[in-house]
């Protein structure tokens, strides 16, 4: 059975109240239950932090013993050399994800620390980025 990782940064605990416009109306926890019964054969590992060295923690922590890590670093994708540094640090491939289309969102949210070390990115397609996200590392990695 595979393992997968899906890391969410900060205020990714707040889906379904923060801007639901720009979000959609889903807690990320509700969507999980969607996720593994899409996914009955992938063991789906969460984990979501505001605190940066907690995420570098957990990518440590797991990131030689999965098969794949799903990151939504959110504001810490635009600053953090140390998550990036983290993802390259260990084994396990990484896909980027964005719920909105940052592209289309203020100059600072288009600039990526992640992306170079990561196999692909999602952007745009909402809470389904992550389903998109998980079937590539299952099909793929």
């Amino acid at each position: 059975m595979k393992q997968i990782l899906i890391i969410n940064g900060p205020n990714l605990n707040l889906l379904g109240k923060r801007e639901p416009t720009i979000y959609g109306n889903r807690s990320f926890v509700e969507y999980l239950e969607t996720l593994e019964a899409k996914f009955p054969d992938v063991q789906l590992r969460y984990f979501q932090s505001n605190h940066e060295g907690e995420l570098i923690d957990k990518i440590h922590e797991l990131g030689f013993d999965i098969d794949g890590i799903v990151i939504n670093a959110g504001a810490y994708t635009h600053t953090s050399i140390a998550i990036a540094d983290a993802l390259s640090a260990v084994t396990a491939p990484a896909i980027e994800v964005h719920i909105s289309n940052v592209h289309a969102r203020e100059s600072f949210r288009h600039h990526s620390y992640l992306s170079a070390k990561c196999k692909g990115i999602v952007v745009g397609l909402g809470l389904m980025g992550y389903e998109m996200a998980v079937r590539y590392l299952m099909d793929n990695e």
